[in-house]
C-alpha cells in the first residue's frame, strides 16, 4: 500500500491544468475603453464600366444654339450701352464746362447795345452846344432805362428803401437820424440802392433809419 502511493502522484502531477476559457471578441472589446471600430473592407475586384456621352435630341440642339445666339446678341447689346453711357458722360461734362464758361453769353449779347449807346453819348458829348446838351441828356435818359430793361429780364431786382420799415435783410444801416417827420424805425433816407437776383440778395440797401428825438430837458 505504501509504495503504491507515490505512482499515484506521479500520475497527478503529470495531469494538464484546466485551460482557461476562451473570450469572445465583443467582450474584449467592451472592456477597452473608446475602442476604434473595424474599418477593415474586404477587397473588391469589380471592374470599372466606362460611362457613354448623353446623347442630345436635336430640338435640344437647336434649343442651346438659339441660347447662345441669344446670349451673343445681349453681349453685343450691352457694349453697346456702355459705349454710348461713356460717350454720353463726356458729351455732359463738356457741356456742364461750357454752360460755366459761357454762361452769360446771352447777357452780354444784350448788354453790348447798351455799351455802344454809351459811346455815342459820350461822343456827343464832347461836341454838344446849345439845344444839343437836351438832345445828348435824352439820349442817356433812354439808355439807362434800356440798360435796366436788360438787367430786369437777366433777374436782377432793385431794392427800393424809401420810407419802408428797416429790415436788416434788406437794408444796411449807416446812421440814424431824429426826426418827427418819419416814424421810428423807418428809413428816412436812400443812400445807395440795393439789388438782388431774384431770391438771392446781391447787395443790401445803404439807408439812414429814423430815430425818435431826444426830448427836451425841463
Amino acid at each position: 500500500m505504501k509504495k503504491a502511493e507515490p505512482e499515484t502522484r506521479k500520475a497527478g502531477s503529470a495531469k494538464a491544468p484546466p485551460a482557461a476559457a476562451p473570450t469572445a471578441p465583443s467582450t474584449v472589446a467592451a472592456t477597452v475603453p473608446n475602442a476604434a471600430p473595424s474599418t477593415s473592407t474586404p477587397d473588391t475586384d469589380e471592374a470599372v464600366l466606362p460611362v457613354e456621352p448623353a446623347t442630345l435630341t436635336a430640338e435640344q440642339l437647336e434649343e442651346l444654339k438659339a441660347r447662345a445666339a441669344k446670349a451673343d446678341e445681349i453681349w453685343e447689346r450691352l457694349l453697346r450701352t456702355t459705349a454710348d453711357f461713356d460717350n454720353f458722360k463726356k458729351r455732359a461734362a463738356r457741356e456742364r464746362q461750357d454752360a460755366v464758361k459761357f454762361g452769360n453769353e446771352t447777357l452780354m449779347q444784350k448788354l453790348i447795345p447798351v455799351l455802344d449807346h454809351f459811346e455815342m453819348a459820350q461822343t456827343a458829348a464832347q461836341a454838344a452846344k446849345g439845344d444839343a446838351l437836351q438832345s445828348l441828356q435824352a439820349g442817356i435818359t433812354m439808355t439807362h432805362q434800356q440798360l435796366k430793361s436788360v438787367l430786369s429780364e437777366a433777374g436782377l431786382e432793385e431794392v427800393d428803401a424809401s420810407g419802408k420799415p428797416f429790415d436788416p435783410n434788406l437794408h444796411e444801416a449807416l446812421s440814424r437820424q431824429e426826426t418827427k417827420d418819419v416814424t421810428e424805425g423807418h428809413v428816412v433816407q436812400q443812400l445807395r440802392k440795393g439789388y438782388r437776383l431774384r431770391e438771392r440778395l446781391l447787395r443790401p440797401a445803404a439807408v439812414v433809419v429814423a430815430a425818435k428825438p431826444a426830448e427836451n430837458p425841463r
